[in-house]
């Protein structure tokens, strides 16, 4: 397992950060468990939409806008981990 603070446009970021372990690829910010990526699967923890900051590390780390998340989580193409 690895941990790294997030990288942004500008550099590294505080409170959040990059946690890979084997195949899997989690975005945390502060305390909160964001997204996950897994052998093609995403996740998003109960915090994904917390704030304008998390926001936009999160677009980064998936790589797309919160439209397109919000899409891909009612098509059923992203789970939302409650527990998470």
């Amino acid at each position: 397992m690895r941990v790294k603070q997030f990288e942004g446009r500008n550099g590294a970021v505080k409170n959040q950060f990059i946690i890979e372990d084997g195949n899997k690829e989690i975005f945390q910010s502060y305390n909160s468990i964001i997204a996950i990526k897994e052998n093609g699967k995403i996740t998003l923890g109960k915090d994904w939409d917390y704030s304008t900051t998390t926001g936009k590390y999160r677009n980064q780390f998936l790589g797309e806008n919160k439209k397109a998340t919000e899409q891909k989580i009612k098509l059923g193409e992203y789970t939302v981990n409650e527990a998470l």
